[in-house]
């Protein structure tokens, strides 16, 4: 009986689950292949131990891409699920519109790209509709997870953990940092990541954008940087 109760209490429902798939390092959209700056930041000196890969990551997702990307994810997942395809599109051109660098365009069109494809050969309908329409990585995020039927938070959450994941994963190929450090940061950015999403649910639309020269000058540089690990 002991036993019953305790595995129906820890049962995770459809949509939890269709959402670690969704955040996962495994799925096909590229998202290791890219730094996001980090690599610039790692052979600049910038970014060189656990306690800077910490600052460095943690900081940008809750001071630049909460104010940004999670606030236009926020309202993109409204606009599908009221039915608004106008709303979505204009949140998501505006996004595309705000990348700071030409690496950082690519990256987010490309992985765009790769998730809507995946999307159309899970016959999810919507992807092939959006499939030459969207420009960044959370429209396409957040076509997937309405049809899983994923509320916004969740889905917003998943998200940003899928970010400090493959940055974590990143820094440990560059710095190099170990696997422990690597998980002490994870573990470090669950608060950091329930702070960063309540502040992208109730950012005024005044308030969108971000200002991070520091990612933008380290992505535009490492463009040109004569030895890469990562995409550019």
């Amino acid at each position: 009986m002991l036993r019953t109760r305790v595995a129906n209490h820890g049962t995770l429902n459809d949509r939890s689950i269709h959402l670690l798939r969704l955040a996962s390092p495994s799925q096909p959209v590229g998202g290791f292949s890219y730094s996001r700056g980090l690599e610039w930041a790692v052979h600049s000196g910038v970014v060189h131990d656990e306690q800077t890969a910490n600052s460095w990551i943690l900081g940008l997702l809750e001071h630049s891409y909460a104010p940004l990307d999670g606030a236009f994810f926020w309202r993109m997942m409204h606009a599908l699920r009221m039915g608004s395809e106008d709303c979505f599109l204009e949140a998501d051109a505006w996004l595309g519109a705000s990348r700071e660098s030409r690496e950082m365009e690519l990256e987010d069109l490309r992985m765009s790209e790769a998730m809507l494809r995946l999307l159309s050969d899970l016959a999810v309908p919507r992807a092939r509709n959006f499939a030459e329409r969207c420009r960044t990585y959370p429209a396409a995020f957040a076509v997937a997870a309405v049809h899983w039927e994923i509320g916004p938070s969740e889905a917003l959450r998943g998200l940003m953990w899928s970010v400090v994941e493959a940055q974590v994963s990143a820094a440990i190929r560059l710095i190099p940092l170990g696997h422990t450090s690597g998980q002490r940061i994870l573990i470090a950015s669950v608060p950091v990541i329930e702070r960063a999403a309540h502040q992208a649910e109730y950012v005024s639309d005044d308030d969108l954008g971000n200002v991070a020269p520091a990612m933008a000058m380290a992505s535009a540089w490492h463009e040109t940087q004569y030895s890469r690990l990562f995409r550019s």
